[in-house]
């Protein structure tokens, strides 16, 4: 399953980082074109993409991808409250 996003700041990949080493099975994230491709457990390896543009997150793991939604959820929620 992929999930494509926008990180805008280093929280969000801490959580996406804790996110992976709680998950059930592997979780990546890669570039748009899959040129690259992290283990997202990986926080130096994380650093190796460009998150000026939108980045995929791979994985199997029903629960990574279900947090996953529910933090775009929220972060879709707190920009419409603005």
């Amino acid at each position: 399953m992929v999930f494509q996003t926008k990180f805008d700041s280093l929280t969000g990949l801490a959580e996406l980082q804790q996110l992976a080493a709680q998950a059930d099975k592997p979780v990546y994230i890669a570039n748009e074109d899959d040129s690259i491709r992290v283990d997202a457990r990986s926080f130096l390896g994380m650093l190796a993409l460009d998150y000026s543009k939108p980045v995929r997150i791979i994985t199997d793991s029903m629960y990574a991808m279900r947090m996953l939604e529910i933090r775009q959820r929220a972060q879709e929620a707190q920009v419409a409250a603005h």
